[in-house]
């Protein structure tokens, strides 16, 4: 029985999201005595090398987990971006000459096949470590909040606050350490620009448009194997700049928000040295628990799933299948028909990772926004409680684009609509047979 518990454990642990605990590093400071603090404290608000005041992330134990990582990074690099993006342009280029080569356009569907499969399980990857470092932070910043609120009780109840609501102070304290946040680089602001571009309705309008002008000169070119070849070369070209983009994109993102964290956080350590000395409090912060958010049987599937692909054994199974592919590569002569094989089996197993990767973002999103909102109440409340002025934000009114993207957003993350696509791949696995795999029902 203890065997199979353990084999039971082991084959349900993906798609199981764990609690998450952490606690904030307590920034150990003597006490102040008269305005200053003890001459003994070898700690200053100053002290360079107290390196525990930042935002840090708990490196992986396992050395291929952290191997990983950096491939992980190493694809959303700007050098893999730029040399994807030449890469596109050559082909096109080469398409003036060899634009009649069935080849030509073949090839890079097959190339987009597995560009999409190798880029799916990587920002999956990416999706599922940015999740797990964001809650960490979420729960760190609770726990020295937690501190924070029981040291400036303490402060309460020797000198009750007396300002007023809207009062100011009338000086301001210079910080020991810049605040102002990174601003992006000429590149990053260029990419920026590009995804708004991209996501904006008019793009996807303009990409409709297109298909429907391709379907309307299918009856003149009678619906031959070359006009299915043109509009599947376009959109494959596409999709391989689609996803080293979006690789980009998201590694820059989490780049600049480890800075900002990086920021926050030394902000936070200051306020608790601050509240440490004054007070003499030396209670140590404490750990936060995040639960894992309750799901029904179908998105815990589609969690066990993700699992698969970002983890170590997805991974592993993506180069185990390349490997195998390049091996039988010499016994099938390198034919058209050893090319199918990788081009269908990575373009089908992208289409489910598209529709499961969309889905895991927004569920991923929608718990890490609640949870930021749970730590902006907490804050709240502090302001609050010592009678500050809590700044809002600013809310602006969404765009048409934007609404058209949040609905269809929701719609394509929905675990029906990935259901959906499950059916839709049999679907297609039946017609391609039925067309006994000739190169419409490759296509």
């Amino acid at each position: 029985m203890g065997i199979l518990n353990t084999v039971n454990a082991v084959l349900s642990a993906p798609g199981t999201k764990r609690e998450i605990r952490a606690a904030a590093l307590t920034q150990h400071t003597l006490p102040v005595h008269d305005g200053k603090t003890a001459a003994s404290s070898s700690v200053t608000d100053n002290d360079e090398s107290f390196d525990n005041s930042g935002y840090y992330v708990t490196p992986k134990q396992r050395r291929l987990d952290r191997w990983l990582d950096k491939v992980v990074a190493w694809s959303g690099s700007e050098p893999v971006f730029l040399f994807i993006l030449a890469a596109l342009l050559a082909w096109a280029f080469a398409g003036i000459k060899l634009h009649t080569d069935e080849n030509w356009q073949v090839a890079i569907s097959d190339v987009q096949a597995i560009v999409s499969y190798i880029f799916d399980s990587l920002l999956m990857r990416q999706q599922l470590n940015a999740h797990e470092e964001a809650l960490v932070a979420v729960a760190q910043l609770r726990s020295r909040a937690t501190s924070h609120r029981r040291m400036l009780g303490l402060l309460l109840e020797q000198q009750p606050v007396k300002r007023h609501e809207g009062e100011q102070t009338k000086t301001q304290p210079e910080p020991p350490f810049q605040l102002s946040l990174p601003e992006e680089s000429r590149f990053g602001r260029f990419v920026t620009r590009a995804s708004v571009l991209l996501g904006h309705i008019g793009f996807i309008c303009v990409y409709w448009i297109s298909i429907i002008l391709w379907l309307g000169f299918g009856p003149s070119n009678g619906w031959s194997n070359e006009w299915q070849l043109y509009i599947n070369s376009a959109t494959s070209a596409l999709m391989v700049f689609v996803f080293s983009f979006l690789a980009n994109i998201r590694e820059r993102h989490s780049e600049h928000a480890r800075v900002c964290l990086e920021a926050t956080f030394r902000v936070d350590s200051h306020l608790e040295r601050k509240l440490r000395s004054i007070t003499g409090d030396k209670l140590p912060n404490i750990e936060v628990i995040i639960e894992p958010p309750k799901v029904n049987w179908l998105q815990r599937a589609i969690y066990y799933y993700s699992d698969l692909v970002g983890t170590l054994v997805g991974i592993a199974i993506l180069f185990v299948v390349i490997t195998v592919w390049l091996a039988i590569g010499p016994l099938l002569h390198f034919d058209s028909n050893w090319w199918l094989l990788i081009g269908t089996y990575a373009g089908l197993i992208g289409l489910n990772d598209g529709f499961v990767l969309r889905n895991v973002q927004a569920h991923l999103k929608d718990f890490e926004t609640l949870q930021y909102e749970q730590l902006n109440e907490e804050g709240r409340d502090i302001f609050f409680w010592i009678q500050v002025p809590f700044i809002k934000q600013e809310s602006t009114k969404p765009s048409l684009s934007s609404k058209v993207s949040l609905t269809i957003g929701r719609v394509c993350a929905h675990e029906m609509t990935v259901l959906a696509g499950v059916l839709l791949i049999f679907a297609l696995i039946a017609g391609s047979s039925a067309l006994r795999w000739d190169v419409t029902g490759r296509l």
